[in-house]
This record gives structure tokens, C-alpha cells and sequence, in this order.
């Protein structure tokens, strides 16, 4: 077999993986009401399977270099949660997951012009949580979640997403480097394609209300990117992953029998 076959071949295969996990993800998500639907939302579907597949072609420097590029990122994508949650209140579908997108492009062409270090990194998790947590409180709750009827593109639609996230992140990561690569595994793909399928039919407070709770669990998942590039030199790639996954993973446990305690308080 030819190395080109051979490449594209892998990338398929990678592709396909990386789909698969994120429909399953997100088909959860739609079934387990905002809450839940926000916890499941933030683990890393998306970033993971890139990580992973960024790691089978690249040294664990790589990997803890992009995932430092990867933390403020994840400050970004609070203010596209931030965004979309009130153009949604009365706005339609295009305009606020388009105006929410928007300012996450933005917001990731600024970072780009600062030096950042796991400190400032932490920093700005901090500034946008501390923003964008309390201003959220207002749009978690919904009366009653819509019944949601499947359409026979949306899996298609997801798959295709991450997928094509999959292939950008993996095939440009030799030439562009980690910071890029970083930048581009955090984009909101799983985020993007939850509104983008559920604002039309359950209306766009009601999928408001999924992105004003995913807050908390925003926060761990960039503990876990913290995690991954600490423990990515000393440790390896492999076990960098790993305990990255536990963490957020953990991090999530936790909110959901905080929030199940809370409830029967």
C-alpha cells in the first residue's frame, strides 16, 4: 500500500472514531435535559479524539505545547457560550450560533498576540468564569423541556462536523505547529452542532438553557487541559490523556451528585 493511501487510509479510520464518539455524546445529551445535557456536552468529545490522534503523531512537547495554546481557547469558548445564550433569547438560529462563532474567532485571533504561560493561561479561565457564571444564572432553567423529534440529517450533520475537525486538526498539525493545533481541537464543534440542532425545534431558550449550564463544567474541562499539559513531558502522551480524561471526567461525577443532592435537599 501506497503511504498516500496508507495516510488517507488512517485518517478515515480516525475520522470515523472521533464521529462515532460524538454522536453517542450528543444523542445523550439531547435525552437527559439541560443540566445533565450540559455535563455530558462538556466532556471532551471533540478535543479528545484530536488529542488523541495528535499524540499518535507527535512527541508529548507537542502535545503539552498545544494544550497550553488549548487553555485560554477554553476561555474563548466561554464568551461563545456567553454570546449565544442571550442572541438566543429572540433571535433565530443563524444569527446567534453565527453571532457566537463570530466572537469566538475573534476573541481566538486576539489570544494569538499574547505569550501565554500555564499562569496567565489559568488567569484567564479565571477572568471568564468570573464573568460569565453569574451571568448565566438567569437562563438555566426552562419551565419544561421540549419533546425533541429526530430529523433524518442530524446524525449525519454531527458526524460530518466532527469529523471534518478530526481531519483539519490532524492533517495541518505538521505543518502549523502546536499552538494552532491547539487552537483549532478547541473549536466549539460540539457546542455549535447542539444549538444548531436543537434551537429549531425546542427554541432557542430552551437550548439557552443546555449552554448557561455548562458552565461549571467548563471549568474542568480546562483543569483538564491544565492537567494534560503538565503531566504530558514527565509522564508521556499516553498517561497525560488519561489522567486529563479522569480529571474532567471526575469533575463531572461530581457536579452531577452535588446537583442530585441539591435536589433532594
Amino acid at each position: 500500500m501506497s503511504p498516500d493511501l496508507s495516510f488517507l487510509l488512517l485518517l478515515a479510520i480516525r475520522m470515523a472514531v472521533a464521529a462515532a464518539f460524538v454522536v453517542t455524546a450528543s444523542i445523550i445529551t439531547e435525552r437527559s435535559g439541560p443540566v445533565i445535557g450540559a455535563l455530558i456536552a462538556t466532556l471532551p468529545v471533540s478535543a479528545g479524539p484530536s488529542y488523541v490522534f495528535l499524540a499518535l503523531d507527535h512527541d508529548a512537547a507537542f502535545i503539552a505545547e498545544s494544550a497550553l495554546a488549548s487553555l485560554p481557547i477554553n476561555a474563548v469558548t466561554m464568551f461563545f457560550c456567553l454570546a449565544y445564550v442571550f442572541l438566543a433569547q429572540r433571535r433565530s438560529v443563524v444569527v446567534s450560533v453565527g453571532g457566537a462563532i463570530a466572537i469566538w474567532l475573534i476573541l481566538a485571533a486576539l489570544e494569538r498576540l499574547v505569550p501565554w504561560t500555564l499562569a496567565s493561561g489559568l488567569i484567564a479561565n479565571a477572568i471568564a468564569f468570573a464573568i460569565c457564571i453569574p451571568l448565566f444564572r438567569r437562563f438555566q432553567h426552562v419551565k419544561k423541556m421540549p419533546l425533541i423529534t429526530r430529523r433524518w440529517y442530524d446524525i449525519p450533520l454531527r458526524a460530518a462536523m466532527v469529523a471534518t475537525l478530526v481531519a483539519i486538526v490532524v492533517t495541518m498539525s505538521h505543518w502549523v505547529g502546536p499552538r494552532v493545533s491547539g487552537t483549532i481541537a478547541l473549536f466549539p464543534v460540539v457546542l455549535s452542532s447542539v444549538t444548531m440542532i436543537l434551537h429549531p425545534r425546542i427554541g432557542g431558550p430552551a437550548t439557552a438553557a443546555v449552554i448557561a449550564n455548562s458552565g461549571w463544567g467548563m471549568m474542568g474541562f480546562g483543569v483538564s487541559i491544565a492537567v494534560l499539559h503538565v503531566a504530558a513531558v514527565p509522564l508521556g502522551s499516553a498517561a497525560a490523556l488519561s489522567l486529563a480524561l479522569a480529571t474532567g471526567a471526575v469533575w463531572n461525577l461530581v457536579l452531577w451528585w452535588l446537583g442530585r443532592r441539591q435536589i433532594k435537599g
